[in-house]
């Protein structure tokens, strides 16, 4: 059964977060459409560009509102390269008919490694020499702090927190845990979130963006960590009252912050916060590895292939309502 594709990445976005080899890999299993602009796609023009296409795609920033599936006929499958999906109505797209799927988690690796490199900056003092260096200024020389005697308190034990709390150990660290989930890790503690920001001298965020979980890190948060010591978010910009960030740099409550996620477009960093001398902000890349852009893409080439072979594709989550491709078979077979 031959289906056509429309893959939602810019060119730079193809580039960074989709692969070469992963779009041959596509355009061997459907005929593939490109997006040629680097402007973001809104739903009319996602719309027209998708006319006629089976299956769509979609970077992460791309949306798949209601109106989407109302007016593509032909859409079976709404594919989503990342594993956010809360940009897509999925209860609109169920409606339809229309299957909508999710990729894995193939940056685990890649998050961690950036979380143990911002204790590292942080904890030395690398990217304010740095900056001083830069404009032909003599760095001020303070005393750091080792990690090895140092103590992190990871919020949210998922697979990225369990891979820095490895880590971690491996360096010496003394490692608290705060999740609802019990938590069995050698050599990890597992505590309350109150007892963690007291006792961490690095407090790593990275819990997932709920209801609940909506500025979690908020004013008594920040209060209640130890005085000169470093917040790190590496989740979600939502889980973080920015204000309250800045009003606790400020009143040298904490030492600094490192921060790959914020509330500007696209999860990025805030500039108020990005700007300041104590905070490292890196725009968004966390997961922006060959190794893990490569996972994500190949997890929609394997959905691909499965819906081309009349299968319902790994990472659905909504597999009651594939009216439109179990109509597709009727008509292929």
């Amino acid at each position: 059964m031959i289906m056509r594709v429309f893959l939602t990445h810019t060119p730079q976005m193809r580039t960074n977060y989709y692969g070469k080899t992963a779009l041959a890999r596509l355009r061997a299993l459907a005929e593939v459409r490109l997006y040629q602009s680097e402007e973001s796609l809104d739903t009319a023009a996602l719309i027209a560009q998708a006319k006629g296409c089976d299956i769509i795609i979609s970077d992460r920033q791309t949306a798949g509102e209601a109106e989407l599936f109302e007016a593509l006929p032909d859409l079976v499958a709404f594919l989503r390269c990342a594993m956010d999906i809360r940009s897509v109505d999925v209860s609109a797209a169920s409606r339809a008919g229309v299957l909508v799927t999710r990729a894995t988690a193939g940056f685990v690796d890649a998050v961690a490694e950036l979380a143990i490199g911002f204790m590292v900056d942080l904890s030395r003092g690398v990217s304010r020499a740095i900056a001083s260096y830069r404009v032909g200024e003599a760095p001020a020389i303070a005393m750091g702090v080792q990690l090895s005697a140092a103590t992190v308190g990871i919020i949210g034990f998922g697979a990225i927190g369990r891979r820095v709390g490895t880590v971690a150990g491996a360096l010496g660290m003394t490692v608290l845990a705060s999740d609802p989930a019990p938590i069995t890790q050698p050599g990890v503690e597992q505590v309350g979130m109150t007892e963690l920001l007291g006792r961490s001298d690095f407090v790593i965020c990275l819990a997932p963006a709920t209801l609940e979980t909506e500025n979690l890190m908020n004013a008594p948060a920040f209060a209640a960590m130890r005085k000169g010591s470093f917040f790190i978010n590496l989740a979600r910009g939502e889980l973080v009252d920015e204000a309250s960030l800045v009003a606790a740099l400020d009143s040298g409550h904490l030492r600094g912050a490192a921060l790959d996620v914020g509330r500007a477009p696209d999860q990025m960093p805030s500039p108020l916060l990005a700007s300041r001398s104590d905070v490292i902000a890196t725009p968004h890349i966390g997961g922006l590895t060959p190794q893990a852009i490569q996972h994500q893409a190949f997890d929609t080439v394997e959905q691909v292939a499965a819906l081309v072979e009349g299968r319902i594709p790994p990472g659905t989550v909504n597999a009651g309502h594939g009216a439109r491709f179990e109509r597709l078979l009727r008509m292929a077979s």
